[in-house]
């Protein structure tokens, strides 16, 4: 309960709305725990717009956990608040909606995101014409806003909607227009997802390598978006892929990896759905003793899913027949008193004529406002009804898992060096503020005593402390937002960057960093950094990453050297080093190569051999342990370095160690 705790509710609530964003495409049983943290403090508060979000948002989560019945009444609700132009006013943070701080827009930006997520919900149960209604709903209100993000996240979904019903041309249309939108807004999530979409037009056009080509850019933005429910899925599109092309091995290879991350998050229907396809792949290939395995893995498991698909529908259909018992029961209460009125209406009028003529006057005025009231409610009644319409459909195998990108993994490895990096800045600040307070016992005490002179003095000393406190807490802090730096998505724009300093910062975190996880790791690092080359422009993020893969590759295999058995060298004991150099290589008139700068990492590890040496570059390639390794980190390393206009290339020899080599331009 770490929201519990804090003091300022509407700051509570925005937190809480980050990390339920945070974890909806990673875990979304957490995700659902903070939006309804979320629901909570905005109805505290009052902030029927905050409200609306975190209904609908919630109600996102609820529908891909197969809540249906609670999605589709959150989704109800959230729309009946976002529809009223009431919920306009006492908007907290407005910028979070519109960045043209209108409330308008910002009603309309919320209501937008509803129809969409909605349209999710109607694709889970089968209901295609409530899913494209809802999809239109919200691609219309988000061209009259220009809201890129909303366009790109509608734009997905309806080639979604096209690729299933064989509409190619469409499909195709929409997944390029959401990608271009994505390319403007910086909102990426879902863009490994549209190449996916890209990659099976083709494929059902034929066109095999423009397929392959977009399945695998599907499954690097995937992993570079941290986006856990999609990557599964570009594995299986390949797996189709090479099905299709006469590929069974190739097949069964990316079903099963797709298999294990489906298992990882404990996605039931597409693991069952996997095991259905290793079935029939296994008895293509003729191994009658795996098919049968998983034939009865997918025979135990779809019994359980049946069980509970029948209780969720059942559930989603009550939700619909219980606004329909709302709606006779309003009709029935207004019948009634209607009925009681007419009746006194008639007693008064046996007295007075006049009266009579007067309540009937005034009693049909009523009546017609009644009437116009409840003739208002049975066409949002309708509405609601129609959209809690449908059956439910045998549920498509569409969900996605995604493995830890290569981006998030080189940040877990510097979460431990960072907290080391943290502690000594920490540990100086807490003492200074220790002896801070003791300085101004004593002080207090000279003033007492009338020694103003002395007290000057300790206060003199006070104001070094603060001032040092005050520097140690600038360094964490500076350590916080490189942290910050490294995890959040590439600007794309260059910027000058110390390349010693960043070099320099990169060994130490990846170093503690695998420390932390292994207290029996040690290695010698050496440093060997060009004072002359000064700042040159790059991406810092992007480099960064590509120095923390290779150092953090070079400590491994040093590591892993160190536990084999292995010859001592001249009698002396095996000491593992890596060693991490920069240099000015100069312009042509000097003899250099161009004004280039090196970077060299280097390790005294069992080198590469000679067989993998030209497969180190390709994605998807690694000598490591199932389980340890992605295969893109070299892979995107290059592409990074590539991009930069420079070079990385590698020097090895076996049993002696290998020296990796980016080599970028000055200018």
């Amino acid at each position: 309960m770490v929201l519990s705790h804090t003091a300022n509710d509407t700051m509570g609530m925005r937190i809480s709305r980050s990390i339920g964003w945070h974890y909806q495409e990673i875990n979304r049983d957490s995700s659902l725990y903070f939006h309804e943290q979320e629901l909570a403090l905005a109805r505290k508060l009052h902030l029927k717009l905050w409200e609306a979000d975190a209904l609908d948002q919630a109600g996102w989560v609820l529908s891909q956990l197969k809540n249906y019945s609670l999605s589709l009444q959150y989704f109800l609700d959230a729309i009946k608040i976002a529809e009223n132009s009431d919920c306009e006013k006492n908007i907290w943070q407005i910028i979070l909606f519109a960045k043209d701080k209108k409330t308008a827009t910002a009603r309309l930006t919320v209501l937008g995101f509803i129809y969409n997520d909605m349209s999710q919900l109607y694709k889970a149960v089968g209901n295609d014409e409530k899913e494209l209604s809802s999809l239109y709903q919200s691609l219309k209100i988000g061209k009259g806003i220009n809201n890129y993000t909303m366009l790109s996240t509608v734009s997905v979904n309806l080639a979604e909607q096209y690729l299933k019903i064989n509409n190619q041309d469409s499909a195709i249309y929409y997944a390029q227009q959401a990608i271009d939108y994505m390319e403007n807004t910086g909102f990426k999530t879902y863009k490994g997802y549209a190449f996916t979409i890209l990659g099976y037009a083709y494929l059902k056009e034929n066109n095999y390598d423009l397929a392959k080509q977009n399945f695998e850019k599907s499954v690097f933005q995937n992993q570079k978006q941290d986006n856990r429910t999609a990557l599964p899925y570009s594995y299986l599109c390949l797996a189709d892929l090479f099905r299709i092309s006469g590929k069974p091995d190739s097949s069964i290879y990316y079903t099963k990896k797709a298999l294990a991350d489906y298992r990882n998050v404990g996605l039931s229907a597409e693991v069952n759905n996997c095991y259905d396809s290793l079935y029939s792949l296994y008895k293509l290939t003729g191994n009658n003793d795996s098919a049968f395995h998983y034939i009865q893995l997918y025979k135990n498991l779809n019994d359980s899913l049946n069980k509970a698909d029948k209780e969720k529908i059942n559930e989603y259909q009550n939700v619909g027949f219980n606004e329909k018992i709302k709606t006779q029961e309003l009709q029935s209460e207004q019948t009634r008193r209607e009925n009681n009125i007419r009746t006194y209406i008639l007693l008064a009028g046996i007295a007075v004529f006049m009266l009579i003529a007067f309540l009937l006057y005034k009693n049909n005025r009523n009546r017609k406002k009644a009437n116009e009231l409840l003739q208002k409610q049975k066409e949002e009644i309708e509405i609601q009804k129609r959209n809690a319409e449908g059956t439910l459909a045998e549920l498509k195998a569409a969900q996605s898992q995604l493995i830890q990108s290569e981006k998030m993994a080189s940040l877990g490895e510097l979460t431990a060096g960072i907290a080391h990096e943290i502690q000594n800045p920490l540990n100086f600040v807490n003492n200074f503020s220790e002896v801070s307070n003791e300085l101004i016992d004593e002080m207090n005490e000279e003033l007492k005593k009338g020694d103003i002179e002395e007290a000057k003095a300790i206060s003199s000393d006070i104001k070094q402390n603060l001032e040092k406190i005050n520097h140690h807490g600038k360094r964490a802090d500076a350590i916080v937002k490189g942290m910050l730096q490294h995890s959040r998505s590439s600007t794309a724009t260059k910027e000058p960057t110390d390349i010693n300093k960043l070099a320099d910062e990169y060994l130490r975190l990846a170093y503690h960093g695998l420390r932390a996880k292994d207290k029996s790791f040690n290695a010698t690092m050496k440093t060997d950094f060009d004072e002359s080359i000064g700042n040159i422009n790059i991406i810092p993020q992007d480099i960064g990453r590509v120095i923390l893969n290779l150092i953090t590759n070079a400590f491994y295999v040093v590591n892993e050297k160190k536990k084999s058995p292995h010859p001592l060298k001249g009698g002396e004991p095996y000491e593992p080093t890596v060693t991490v150099t920069t240099k000015k290589l100069g312009s042509p008139q000097t003899g250099g190569d161009g004004g280039k700068v090196e970077i060299s990492v280097k390790d005294n590890g069992n080198g590469i051999p000679k067989k993998v040496l030209d497969k180190i570059f390709q994605p998807f390639f690694t000598t490591k342990p199932t389980g340890q390794g992605t295969g893109l980190g070299l892979s995107l390393s290059y592409d990074i370095v590539k991009a930069h206009g420079g070079e990385l290339k590698v020097e090895t020899k076996e049993n002696e160690g290998s020296t990796f080599i980016i080599q970028l331009p000055i200018v």
